[in-house]
């Protein structure tokens, strides 16, 4: 069962501090914004049970776009 995945939480941020960093970076909200479409996109692959390797593709790429997310929150 497909679970959605909780980036604050791996963030250690909470939605107030994300949303005001959110409107001080134009290139965090981008990031953002392209995780949360990624991660709709491996929900929907789980959903419907893709196979493994599109699946794991799209895993690779949300952990790459968080991984950029990561390192955009500690330069600010």
């Amino acid at each position: 069962m497909p679970v959605k995945h909780d980036l604050l939480a791996d963030l250690k941020v909470n939605k107030e501090e994300l949303a005001q960093h959110r409107s001080k970076d134009p290139r965090l909200n981008q990031l953002l914004d392209h995780y949360g479409d990624l991660d709709k996109e491996v929900l929907a692959a789980e959903s419907s049970q893709a196979a493994d390797d599109p699946l794991k593709t799209l895993k690779e790429r949300r952990l790459k776009v968080k991984n950029q997310i990561v390192e955009r929150l500690k330069e600010l």
